[in-house]
Formats: C-alpha cells, structure tokens, sequence
C-alpha cells in the first residue's frame, strides 16, 4: 500500500465532507473535484454537475468505467455533531457523506490514479463522479454515461462492507387512482373510491411474482401514500396511493407494472421504468477473480446508479450501507485503506 494515496484519500475525504453537496446542488463540489483532477494531470469533462477523466491506451481496447457518487441527502436529526465540519477519533471520521459515498469515491480516485500509471493495462479507464445519485434526478449519471460512450463494464463504488454485490434491485414508483361517484353520505351510492382503493392494496400485498432470486429475494411492494377526500360529508370520488416497487432481475420493470395493471382496477402510472434491476453473471471473469481474492458475493437491496449504467457491473465500497442517511455517519479510516489496494489489486492485471 502507497502510504501517500492513503494520506491524500483521507484528506480530500475532509475537504468533501466540508463542501456541502445536496442532490441537485453539487456545483461547488464539482468545481473543486475538477480543480483537484486537473492538479493530478488529468483533463476533466463535465455536463451539469457530472465529472470524468479518461485515461486512454488503444481505442481497440475494452473500456473500465469507475464510478461514485459526490452529492448527498439532507442532515437528518439527531446529529451530534456538525455534519459538514469533519471531526476524528484514531478509528473514524464523521461527518455528512463519510461512508455514503465519500469513503468509496476517494478510493476508487486513488485507485484510478494507481491504475492510470500502468501503461500495459488491458483496457480503457474512465473515472465518472456523478450527481444526482440520491435523488435519481434527471442530470445525473444518465447525461454523462450518454457522452461518454461504450463501456464493457463499470465498478460502482457504495458502502458494502468491501463485499462484491453483484445484483441489486430497481425501483418503480406507481401512482394509482380508484376513482368512484361523489355523493352525500346520507345517500350512500356503494361506489366509494376509498373502499376501491383498499380492494386494490389488498390485492397488491397478496400479489405474488412467480419467479424469486436466489440472492435478492421476491419482487417487494409497499404503499407509501394514500390521500382521498376534501369534507367529511361528501362520499368521495377519488383515491390516490402511491406504490413503491423494488423489482428483481427476473423482472423488467415494464413486465413488472403489466402484470400489477391486470391485477388491479385502479388506474396505474410509472414515475419512471428507467431504474432497472441489475445483475451481472457469476462465471463473469471479474467475479472469479474477486472470490479468488476472498470477496464474499451477495445481492444488494439498495440502489445506485448500477441502475443506469448500460453494461455488466459490480458495486464494491468501504462502509455499512446500515450507516446511510443516518445522523453521525462515519467511516472506519482503516476500511480506506483496505479499499484503495482491493480496487487496485482488482484490476491492475486484469483482462476482459
């Protein structure tokens, strides 16, 4: 291990704790990073707040993309601390960002950094720090992965623990409308939107997806939100409930919305289809050699921007996912250190 990219790693995870980076408001943020890869000799693209350096050797050759995200959630309560002021023991840092995604983005910036200096690699290697990964948002990952073009595979940097996720769920968000007859109450007419509705959640938390995962489980549905009714003497007309759906790879999220369509009466509209579930072979080479090297392989829960990234993927970070978007988040500093030389041993000598 290089002691230096370690000291560097730790400090520019201070200076990122200390540059508050909402989703959608990672300008600053992306200023700085720009700054701090053109001081290490790399040119910098960006479209809105979306960085990335290349580090080129043949056009003929497969192409690497590293990726993790530099924004973050709001500071919920209960900090003990000044999320944005980063404080240390011997053993951690705290602060907004330490492990979701700070720690894994240092590393993986270390480890491009490691990687580049290697002239007889086997592949192309781009470094993509993206925005709007915690809010989804439309200028996010998706605007750059679109100028950047063809990418054979991707490792994502989040917090996992050091452990090889190599499938993880996508998301869906429904909004459903039963829609019934207004009347007064005192004349009841049976066609409350409101009973409509509870029939059709009913019939969501009893729905069952045929084909489960082995390593993420059934396809998931929980309601979140229900709103219906303006006076309490009006029987009303409408209903509205949101669904929140986590898919598995078995299931395209359209093929997953088709059959919740035909199973309900309720009018149902995606937000979105674009986050889609992810999942890359077991006998990919790149898996092989992770368990080689010990890594255990598991099915994640969580999203990230695997959701986007148009090629087989890994996501592989410092941290517990546990810790995410909770007050007093931190980082285990010597999980930095580990995480900079597995990148590296990952992929110095590594072939698609």
């Amino acid at each position: 291990m290089n002691t230096a990219y370690y000291n560097q790693a730790l400090n520019l995870l201070r200076q990122l704790i200390s540059i508050p980076s909402l989703s959608g408001e990672e300008g600053f943020l992306a200023d700085f990073l720009s700054k701090w890869l053109r001081e290490k000799g790399f040119s910098v693209k960006r479209i809105h707040n979306n960085i990335w350096s290349e580090s080129i050797i043949s056009p003929d050759l497969p192409t690497i993309l590293l990726n993790s995200h530099m924004d973050t959630v709001k500071a919920v309560s209960g900090w003990s601390r000044d999320p944005f002021i980063p404080e240390e023991t011997d053993e951690f840092i705290y602060g907004l960002g330490a492990s979701d995604a700070g720690a894994s983005l240092v590393s993986l910036l270390m480890a491009f950094i490691a990687l580049s200096k290697i002239e007889n690699r086997a592949y192309n290697l781009i470094m993509l720090i993206s925005a709007e990964e915690e809010n989804s948002g439309p200028h996010g990952i998706s605007s750059a992965i679109e100028k950047i073009g063809k990418i054979d595979l991707a490792v994502v940097g989040e917090p996992t623990e050091m452990q090889l996720a190599i499938c993880e769920r996508g998301l869906m968000v429904l909004d459903c409308i039963a829609k019934g007859t207004a009347a007064h109450v005192a004349h009841k007419n049976g066609d409350n939107a409101i009973l409509k509705a509870m029939r059709d959640i009913d019939i969501l938390y009893g729905l069952k997806f045929k084909k489960t995962s082995k390593l993420l489980g059934d396809v998931q549905l929980e309601v979140t939100q229900i709103e219906a009714g303006y006076q309490h003497n009006i029987v009303p007309d409408v209903c509205k409930f949101v669904v929140d759906v986590r898919t598995n790879e078995n299931y395209t999220n359209k093929k997953a919305l088709q059959i919740i369509q035909e199973s309900v009466k309720s009018e149902v509209v995606p937000r979105s289809l674009r986050l889609k579930a992810s999942f890359i072979d077991p006998e990919h080479s790149l898996v092989k050699k992770a368990k080689k090297m010990g890594l255990h392989t598991f099915g994640s829960k969580t999203m990230s921007d695997q959701a986007l990234i148009p090629a087989p993927s890994v996501k592989i970070g410092p941290g517990k996912s546990s810790l995410s978007h909770k007050a007093d988040e931190h980082i285990e500093k010597l999980q930095i250190k580990q995480c900079i030389d597995l990148y590296i041993n990952l992929l110095k000598d590594y072939k698609i």
